[in-house]
């Protein structure tokens, strides 16, 4: 029997984990778009979300794909071009729900439920479709400058009103004070990384139960609830380094994690798209705190 979605997308990213590779950490080219980092985009400019993410960049790396744009059969045959022959769709998903009818053994009474589920369909890369319009493929506008990208990067956390300090030799969130600690600018080895790093430690800020009230029963570290909130941290950094254009900090420390996320999910084969959702509802929740302080600059 064909192994359903969650089993196929989970036993790759566990394959890559067991070769100690985070994917999430290296899915750019610098052949594509002037080196430009970005989330895979569909056809239209739109950018994927959640577990699409990691599945597109694992893909991306495994086939050395270098562009970011994806699209269907049958997006491509209505632009007027062909996917080559031969060609492997790369798997990407959606939630969907299916209603059934069961009995109430409180009540008696039969009730509707909605059971959700996920549904998977295959896409291409435009390296593997022919005749597009031109700009699929032209190179696009360079990337910001470091000075541009860092500036981009300081406005962006400063919006959240984030109580960030800074001293000692480590970067972490303290839940019960609420604040983000982080090692001085100086002691990183350049302001990308710095921003890299906060950017970790500010998708753990949005757990607070004044902002997403995430909480995954974490008790001590390595135990599955802290793995969890980790693996959200690990993802919702990624993601938000592709929307700065930042390049995700490999950082050392966090390589211990790894036996305790393949734990996570070999026992659960959703985890990974448990962690992914979390990870997204993180970076779209930072990325609202920068239309709000706009909205309150407008509005004094």
């Amino acid at each position: 029997m064909k192994a359903d979605v969650y089993t196929r997308i989970t036993d790759k990213i566990v394959s890559d984990l067991e070769q100690g590779v985070r994917t999430w950490l290296k899915p750019w080219n610098a052949e594509h778009a002037a080196g430009r980092i970005t989330r895979p985009l569909r056809h239209n400019g739109q950018p994927y979300n959640g577990i699409n993410i990691l599945m597109l960049w694992a893909t991306a790396v495994e086939r050395g794909f270098a562009a970011p744009i994806w699209m269907t059969f049958k997006q491509a045959k209505e632009l007027g071009a062909h996917v080559r022959k031969g060609e492997k769709g790369s798997l990407v998903v959606y939630a969907n729900t299916i209603t059934r009818t069961e009995l109430d053994v409180d009540t008696g009474k039969e009730e509707e439920r909605d059971i959700p589920f996920m549904k998977g369909y295959s896409v291409f890369n435009v390296e593997q479709v022919e005749g597009l319009p031109a700009h699929f493929y032209a190179v696009a506008e360079p990337q910001l400058d470091p000075v541009q990208r860092i500036d981009h990067a300081e406005k962006f956390f400063a919006a959240t009103s984030a109580d960030i300090r800074h001293g000692g030799n480590q970067a972490y969130y303290a839940v019960s004070s609420d604040y983000v600690q982080m090692p001085p600018f100086e002691a990183f080895r350049d302001a990308e990384s710095y921003y890299a790093t906060l950017a970790h430690e500010t998708t753990h800020w949005t757990r607070h139960p004044k902002r997403l009230d995430r909480d995954f029963g974490r008790k001590r570290f390595g135990d599955e609830g802290y793995a969890m909130e980790e693996l959200v941290a690990e993802l919702g950094s990624a993601f938000l380094a592709a929307d700065l254009g930042l390049t995700p900090e490999v950082r050392e420390d966090h390589a211990a994690y790894i036996g305790s996320w393949l734990k996570v999910l070999k026992n659960d084969k959703r985890a990974i798209f448990t962690a992914a959702a979390h990870a997204q509802r993180a970076a779209d929740f930072l990325q609202g705190l920068q239309t709000k302080k706009e909205d309150d600059r407008a509005a004094a």
